[in-house]
């Protein structure tokens, strides 16, 4: 795992893992909605990453969201949801 790798804590409700870009409102929006509904998860801000690391990571998004954009928010290993959908994320963690 990836020391960039950040950790929010709140409610457990499975493993919430959010790849974002630092610079990104709708990933800004994600995080928000995130700490809101006050579950634990973690984030990676990929745009920081540098070198093999970055790669990985990248190729780590592929596998759920082929076209690689941000957010890309990946439950549990089996739900993936692209973008900021605020409606589906709330109802998947509430």
């Amino acid at each position: 795992m990836s020391e960039n790798i950040k950790k929010v804590s709140g409610k457990n409700k499975g493993k919430i893992m959010l790849y974002a870009l630092s610079t990104c409102i709708w990933c800004r929006k994600t995080k928000n909605l995130l700490n809101e509904l006050g579950v634990e998860y973690s984030y990676i801000d990929v745009d920081l990453l540098e070198g093999e690391e970055k790669e990985r990571i990248k190729k780590e998004v592929e596998k759920w969201n082929p076209a690689c954009s941000f957010p890309t928010l990946v439950i549990n290993d089996e739900k993936c949801i692209v973008g900021f959908k605020e409606k589906e994320i709330s109802e998947l963690l509430k």
